[in-house]
């Protein structure tokens, strides 16, 4: 099967609007798929599946912390209905919005005025993240592409990576329990830690109640999906899979492009055939 378990549309920092995703999700003969956009559930609000053949897991991708460090956790299957993630979103949407004002107010002091209002402007009514501030950067010359923005002022260590606001790991994984979800740790290559410090998160994550991780994140090398099934395996959790897909354009992130699970993996979908 085709299976991609994380996503974004334009709700968050992705390029498509749900529709256009949906469209691009048949096209590659997506077979189970999940929007995750960031701290949102907004898609979902007029996502619909255009077939039988596609099946949509209702998902989020929420910011938070551990240690200092600024991690990402994924729900996966979970009752949109629920009151427990319902107040989740929008506590996390007010967090947002808070280090939107906050980043902007770092970057005035370095000379760039206005940059919330021009961040907002790259968005498409949903909320601000490091991305819109990134595009603003670019229009206005400050910086001569994304990258570029994220190594000077937004990325990790810069002016401009304020994650203090956001909930604690073990909060988030309860809001996501109690909407019948599973909690997957996403994307652990990225966070570039130790192999000892990856270990001390994944066992905080998995004593918090969290009960999978992505082994597959977009293109990756045999060698690391290798490594990270055996990490995966090590602490007993599921394993998920999903493109971070962002924009067209992007082929380290692309829609569907998700390589197989090491057999010895324990696939999350399992929970829910």
């Amino acid at each position: 099967m085709n299976i991609d378990l994380h996503c974004h549309t334009n709700i968050s920092d992705g390029t498509l609007s749900p529709a256009e995703l949906i469209a691009l999700a048949v096209e590659r003969e997506i077979d189970i798929l999940s929007i995750t956009d960031h701290d949102s559930i907004a898609a979902y609000d007029s996502v619909r599946s255009p077939n039988n053949k596609l099946r949509i897991i209702p998902g989020i991708e929420f910011s938070s912390q551990w240690r200092k460090s600024g991690i990402h956790i994924v729900g996966l299957n979970l009752d949109l209905s629920c009151e427990e993630i319902l107040q989740g979103v929008a506590l996390q949407s007010r967090a947002r919005r808070e280090r939107g004002e906050k980043i902007a107010e770092k970057l005035a002091h370095l000379g760039f005025a206005d940059t919330l209002e021009g961040a907002k402007s790259f968005t498409s009514g949903g909320e601000v993240g490091r991305p819109h501030f990134a595009q603003h950067l670019v229009a206005i010359g400050a910086v001569s592409n994304i990258q570029q923005a994220f190594k000077r002022y937004l990325g990790a260590g810069k002016v401009g990576d304020i994650k203090e606001q956001w909930s604690d790991m073990a909060t988030i994984i309860g809001w996501i329990r109690d909407a019948g979800g599973i909690a997957v740790l996403a994307h652990p290559t990225k966070y570039k830690m130790t192999r000892t410090k990856l270990s001390s998160l994944l066992n905080d994550f998995a004593a918090a109640g969290g009960e999978a991780m992505e082994v597959i994140s977009g293109l990756q090398v045999p060698s690391v999906t290798r490594d990270m099934a055996t990490l995966c395996n090590r602490h007993q959790l599921l394993a998920s899979v999903g493109s971070d897909f962002h924009a067209p354009n992007q082929h380290w992130a692309a829609l569907g492009m998700v390589a197989k699970l090491p057999e010895q993996s324990i696939p999350i979908w399992n929970r829910w055939s």
